[in-house]
């Protein structure tokens, strides 16, 4: 089942005054603009700007995935209390408009949050485009990767269904983990071992460079709405380039860090097969091994991940998480979604300040949507 992130808003220069709206609907894991949309909705008020608004974003969505669910961010307070039940309509003019915009998905497969007008800025932008033309302009853009995206998406949805039964419609809104690798560190370019249990180094320069240039990207997207981190500096540092430039405030996660690969910190694989060659055969065989010095085996680092994960999911159903973490974590995540075998492991190149994406929906299952994109990372 698809995901969406509906942006909407309104405005009225007068309210009542010339009025229009604005809205943008995005894929939830990926952060990729949809659609965009406008209207020029000559003199009404701010409120039924912005209702008119919501109603075009919840049906530029339904026209891409009528299955799909939905997460309505705007930076009405009136908009999103009335609609979230919390709030009685009373105006005569916004009651037709809610119960229009309540019947275009099924209510539990809709949910609304409240941003402040800055965090809105491409459905503003777009209302003052309406509002600027003084007549009746409207517009539906479309990106030209939309409908591939869509067909993919299709696909994909219709081989889920097909081999597992289950109908997406049923499922609800997903909890999203949107999984960050950290930045370079000094040990990175060198590929030495650097789990839990070394010096704890901190982002090189290139790092922190990188860090900024994912927070950049994720602001760009738009979807993150929490942020959590391994407890680890690489990982906190990392979390806090993301979090100023978003707005949100970091949670660290303990159960978010990196293996503790014990003898090893510090290493090159090289090395370690000249100094431990037997422990470093059986750790490459066995999930249940552990590296020399009475570190952490894949089979303890998956079990303590899955719990993480059920914690999480639990906590944010229906939300996109930003979770902060290190290579191991990650892997073990995307290993666990697909019901891959313990040697994939070995099989999977994540870069540093990578980004990868897993959903995962009330009945169990799980959806990777993204793995190793480095794309943010490029001049």
């Amino acid at each position: 089942m698809r995901e969406f992130i509906v942006e909407a808003d309104g405005g009225s220069r007068g309210n009542p005054g010339p009025a229009g709206y604005g809205s943008v609907v995005l894929d939830a894991a990926t952060g990729e603009v949809l659609v965009e949309a406008y209207e020029y909705l000559g003199v009404v008020t701010n409120n039924v700007a912005e209702y008119r608004g919501l109603v075009a974003g919840l049906r530029a969505a339904h026209a891409l995935d009528p299955a799909a669910s939905v997460h309505v961010r705007m930076d009405s307070k009136l908009v999103v209390e009335q609609m979230s039940g919390r709030w009685q309509i009373k105006h005569p003019d916004m009651k037709p408009l809610a119960l229009e915009a309540g019947r275009i998905f099924p209510p539990g497969r809709v949910t609304y949050e409240w941003i402040p007008r800055e965090r809105n800025k491409r459905a503003d932008r777009l209302a003052n485009e309406a509002m600027d033309s003084g007549g009746s302009a409207s517009s539906i853009r479309e990106p030209s990767s939309g409908a591939a995206v869509k067909a993919e998406a299709d696909r994909r949805a219709a081989v889920n269904v097909a081999r597992s039964g289950w109908a997406p419609a049923d499922m609800g809104a997903p909890a999203t983990f949107v999984l960050l690798r950290h930045g370079e560190t000094p040990l990175t370019p060198q590929k030495r071992f650097s789990g839990s249990g070394g010096t704890d180094p901190a982002l090189s320069d290139v790092g922190r460079e990188q860090a900024e240039r994912a927070a950049e990207a994720l602001a760009a997207r738009g979807t993150i709405q929490h942020i959590l981190a391994s407890p680890l500096t690489r990982t906190r540092q990392t979390a806090a380039a993301v979090a100023e430039r978003l707005g949100i405030e970091v949670t660290v996660e303990d159960g978010l860090i990196e293996t503790d690969f014990g003898a090893w910190e510090g290493l090159t694989f090289g090395e370690v097969r000249e100094r431990y060659p037997d422990d470093l055969t059986k750790w490459l065989a066995d999930p249940e091994a552990r590296p020399t010095g009475g570190g952490e085996s894949f089979a303890a680092t998956a079990t303590r991940i899955a719990a993480t994960r059920d914690k999480l999911v639990a906590a944010y159903a229906g939300r996109t998480v930003l979770l902060v973490t290190h290579v191991t974590p990650i892997k073990t995540f995307v290993r666990l979604a697909l019901g891959a075998p313990p040697e994939s492991l070995f099989r999977m190149e994540l870069s540093a300040a990578s980004l990868s994406a897993v959903a995962y929906y009330a009945d169990g299952n799980a959806s990777v949507r993204l793995f190793n994109d480095t794309s943010h990372l490029r001049p």
